[in-house]
Formats: C-alpha cells, sequence, structure tokens
C-alpha cells in the first residue's frame, strides 16, 4: 500500500515547492513556492506542526462558488492550498485528509531529477 509523501520538487527557474498526497496518491495540499530548498523543507516542517491544528485552516470560496482552504503557520503566512472542492462536505474531508497525513508523510525528495 503507498504512503503518504510530501513530494519536494524544484522548478525550471531553480525554485522548490512540495505537494502533500495521501495513500492514494492524490495531491490534498500544494505549497507555495520558495526561493530554497531548505526554506521548502522548513515549509514541510510547519505543514507537520500545524496540520493537527484547527484554527489554522482557513475555509475559502472561490469566485466560481467552488470551496477549498488554506493551511496557515503559527505566524499566519499560508503555507499550502487544497484542490478545489464542489461542497462543504468534500472542503471537510480534504481538511481531515491532511490532519491525517501531514504528520506520518515521508519526504520524497526529487530536487535531484532533471530531464535533460
Amino acid at each position: 500500500m503507498p504512503h503518504p509523501k510530501y513530494i519536494l520538487k524544484s522548478t525550471h527557474d531553480d525554485r522548490y515547492h512540495f505537494n502533500l498526497t495521501a495513500r492514494n496518491g492524490h495531491i490534498i495540499l500544494t505549497s507555495q513556492t520558495y526561493l530554497t530548498k531548505s526554506s521548502a523543507i522548513k515549509g514541510i516542517e510547519s505543514v507537520q506542526i500545524n496540520s493537527l491544528i484547527q484554527s489554522q485552516y482557513i475555509r475559502n470560496t472561490a469566485s466560481n462558488g467552488l470551496f477549498y482552504f488554506d493551511l496557515k503557520a503559527s505566524n499566519g503566512i499560508v503555507i499550502g492550498t487544497s484542490e478545489m472542492y464542489a461542497s462543504l462536505e468534500s472542503r471537510e474531508t480534504g481538511i481531515e485528509s491532511v490532519k491525517r497525513n501531514g504528520q506520518i508523510a515521508e519526504v520524497d525528495d526529487q530536487t535531484l531529477l532533471k530531464v535533460f
């Protein structure tokens, strides 16, 4: 059975970001872009700390009527954003998935993989 993961990647312009995936491989949280790899790793650590704290989740509605959430750090900065959900219930299920997987996910560092 696959495990939840933080998939750490670099961008074409040498920045970094990560996705938190559930056991089924579905992306449940996407980070902001970081200037350094060490900052992205600190972002992962922040998700691990803040994912269990209910008050760190900001529930939002997009202009198209879909629902999503942001996870913020203790300093108030958003460290991750969910996908868009069609219902409030689905959004809550997404939050529960981040709570359940954020603590146990392993880091899959794909920053060394380059396609030439």
